[in-house]
């Protein structure tokens, strides 16, 4: 049984009113059903953020309103009894508690921006039922092949759900959305559950970095939140990278071309130049596990003014401090090997390890571990190699792990997700509201 408190009170057709049931197979089709009917309505809504746009406004785009508004009335059509929504996209259903009133709060967050690294527009879902491990073909030459992707041969016999090959699917954070909303229409629809005081947390511009740089924190009442942005079934992660961003301006010096010799300095050659002296062998492509690296992000201009956009991550803030001396050392002798050209340095910190904070916490893994038990979930405790909206949350004083929402290949034309694994995690969601209710 994943959860006690549900072998007496669920609903077959959540109406309001409770039977009794004899084994969970019953709850286990309905979360299915709902989950998968929401995910697959939240991903065809276009929620791309742009990473240029979000450091002066919150969202980034407007499009991501539309989810918003529509997970807004979604809560209240639950009966959720609070919903807050402030004029920057930041939306909190509080769920007040049920027989268990003295309980500090518990809250769940996911984000309902999509990467801008693929496209986001006009997703075509993709339902591929009862998999066989045969290669699944999508537009073009586009495919999910289970010998370049060997994770899939862990789904034969389940429900795959992939774009059309034009987009990504949003899975990141959708998933994680429509696994928290699912939650929810458990715990409103089955009045027989008692649990504590829960809040659940939409927000936009995640993928931006800047998702929680305008967060009304003290809205938020709970003791712990978790997000459900992780990737695959299991994932359990209490850790995750320190994160800079550093801009760097080129400024050259323009003449025609006939007449440059000893006087053109040309800025887009000086920012190739610096981009040059990355090291390769730390770079995401050529990093895992624990070993942090530079991510060269974006570069662009013309001979008089280029800029490059590196991402420094590391996972002990001393090696990040490495990384950021090296950069300011490559940008000198860069401006030192083009005399006239001038380089200019920006640096950002966007978010800090979560680690040194859940530390404080030691309550919190055996929390989420029984949790991940009693859900039958084998729980996979990893660091996490980017950040989530959790990391800056726990900076901000509230705890923040994460969980996994269950997808691949995020952020790309071959993301898929299996429904068996989002239905895990609606199941790890109520096993924490349960085993709370039982502190």
């Amino acid at each position: 049984m994943y959860y006690d408190l549900f072998y007496y009170f669920v609903l077959s057709d959540f109406t309001g009113e409770t039977q009794e049931i004899d084994d969970m197979s019953d709850l286990q089709r309905q979360i299915d059903t709902i989950v998968q009917e929401k995910f697959l309505r939240y991903v065809k809504v276009w929620t791309t953020s742009e990473p240029e746009l979000a450091p002066k406004k919150t969202p980034s785009t407007a499009c991501q309103w539309d989810l918003i508004k529509i997970l807004e009335q979604e809560l209240k059509d639950l009966g959720v009894p609070e919903v807050y929504l402030d004029e920057k996209g930041y939306l909190i259903g509080r769920i007040p508690a049920r027989g268990k009133e003295g309980l500090s709060g518990l809250g769940f967050m996911a984000h309902v921006d999509t990467a801008s690294d693929a496209p986001g527009k006009d997703v075509k879902p993709q339902i591929h039922k009862n998999w066989q491990g045969e290669v699944i073909k999508l537009t073009g030459d586009v495919t999910l092949d289970p010998q370049d992707i060997p994770d899939m041969k862990d789904f034969v016999g389940e429900t795959l759900i992939s774009s059309d090959g034009t987009t990504l699917l949003g899975a990141d954070d959708k998933a994680g959305i429509a696994e928290i909303m699912t939650a929810v229409e458990v715990l409103m629809k089955t009045p027989g559950i008692q649990h504590g005081p829960i809040e659940v947390v939409f927000t936009p511009d995640e993928e931006t970095g800047c998702g929680m740089d305008r967060f009304p924190v003290k809205e938020l009442k709970s003791k712990f939140c978790f997000t459900l942005d992780g990737g695959r079934e299991g994932e359990l992660e209490l850790e995750c990278y320190n994160a800079w961003r550093v801009d760097l301006e080129f400024s050259g010096n323009v003449i025609h071309p006939g007449y440059a010799r000893g006087k053109l300095v040309n800025a887009v050659t000086m920012a190739s130049e610096f981009v040059s002296m990355l090291p390769r062998s730390e770079s995401p492509e050529a990093t895992d596990g624990r070993y942090g690296n530079y991510w060269p992000h974006a570069i662009e201009g013309n001979l008089d003014k280029a800029k490059v956009t590196v991402m420094i991550r590391d996972f002990d803030a001393e090696g990040g401090k490495r990384r950021l001396e090296a950069v300011q050392t490559f940008a000198k002798a860069v401006e030192a090997s083009f005399p006239g050209g001038k380089v200019a340095v920006t640096e950002k910190m966007q978010y800090s390890n979560m680690k040194e904070e859940l530390d404080k916490h030691p309550e919190l893994e055996p929390l989420m571990l029984r949790a991940y038990e009693k859900a039958a979930v084998i729980p996979l405790v990893k660091p996490i190699r980017g950040g989530t909206d959790g990391s800056k949350l726990t900076a901000m004083g509230v705890p923040t792990p994460n969980i996994f929402a269950g997808g691949f290949n995020f952020h790309s034309v071959r993301e898929w997700v299996p429904v068996k694994s989002m239905v895990k995690a609606v199941n790890v969601v109520l096993s924490l509201v349960e085993i709370w209710a039982e502190e």
